[in-house]
């Protein structure tokens, strides 16, 4: 990655049950008074323990006693302390690209610069570095996300993209290799993934800023940035978040949204995919198609 990613960054784990990390997206904003919130993702990282999942969260800054407490509120049921890790800049990018391998999604393959060389002949390479942005494709969200481009691709063009939830940019860079020539916008709340993100798009070969063939990635918080609304109406919106924030915005989403436009979501679990598929369908959207299990990803279509 570039210079511009070098920042060293503190890990939390927490072990938490399903239940909790389910309730984690819908929780309220935990460190709202903050001005750079902590990412917090869940993992399950063992299938055969369906009930014990893992909650990390991501800081900027080395995390006070008190934050260590909010954490532990989200998962009551944790019978260890928070594991506190410092992640230097070069010992995480080492550490995260050594356990990062290929992903194929549709004819998209995902992986770092030192695996880009495995990818066959007539796939689509992205380049997408270990680092501290949601988006290496690893994830079941991303991979759904990149397989509905794929697939939406086969059969028609888009020319006004939007990427909410950018991290990596993994998904914004998709759009614009699948789409040569469309206009993609991508928005991030977190400062941090659109400095990454950046970066990405320079190591794909692609180009940052505003018109047809660019990707152009700032700092926004939801649907509320100007330059988010102005640029629409969007042909295809795609949304890898969450499923509180899903919920929220598909108010204003579906207001982007031109008519016969395609909306691809993810970030939610299986139990969470009927609430979020009824907020939109609410304002106007068909669902299409929903792929992928414990992790679903939606297809919807605004039909006026």
């Amino acid at each position: 990655m570039s210079d511009e990613a070098g920042y060293d960054a503190w890990r939390v784990t927490l072990a938490c049950s399903r239940a909790e990390a389910e309730a984690i997206p819908f929780a309220d904003d935990v460190f709202a008074d903050l001005d750079t919130p902590p990412s917090l993702l869940t993992d399950e990282p063992d299938p055969a323990k369906p009930d014990d999942w893992l909650l990390q969260a991501y800081f900027s800054t080395e995390p006070e006693p008190e934050w260590l407490l909010r954490l532990r509120d989200l998962a009551p049921s944790a019978r260890s302390e928070p594991l506190v890790e410092h992640l230097p800049a070069t010992d995480w990018a080492t550490l995260s690209q050594a356990g990062l391998t290929p992903v194929s999604a549709g004819r998209f393959h995902v992986a770092t610069a030192a695996h880009a060389h495995e990818r066959r002949v007539g796939q689509i390479g992205l380049i997408v570095e270990a680092g501290l942005a949601f988006g290496t494709g690893q994830h079941a969200t991303t991979h759904g996300c990149l397989a509905a481009i794929d697939r939406l691709a086969r059969t028609r063009r888009f020319e006004n993209v939007l990427d909410l939830g950018t991290g990596t940019g993994v998904l914004a860079m998709a759009a614009a290799k699948r789409w040569r020539g469309a206009v993609v916008t991508a928005s991030d709340i977190d400062p941090i993934s659109v400095r990454v993100a950046r970066a990405n798009i320079r190591a794909n070969g692609l180009i940052s800023g505003v018109g047809r063939g660019r990707i152009d990635v700032f700092a926004a918080i939801g649907m509320r940035d100007a330059r988010l609304v102005s640029r629409g109406p969007y042909d295809l919106i795609v949304a890898n978040i969450l499923a509180a924030p899903l919920v929220d915005l598909a108010g204003p989403v579906a207001a982007a949204l031109a008519p016969g436009g395609i909306l691809i979501l993810a970030g939610l679990l299986d139990t969470q995919a009927v609430k979020v598929s009824a907020a939109y369908q609410a304002r106007g959207l068909r669902r299409m198609s929903t792929s992928g299990g414990e992790w679903p990803t939606l297809v919807l279509r605004r039909s006026w």
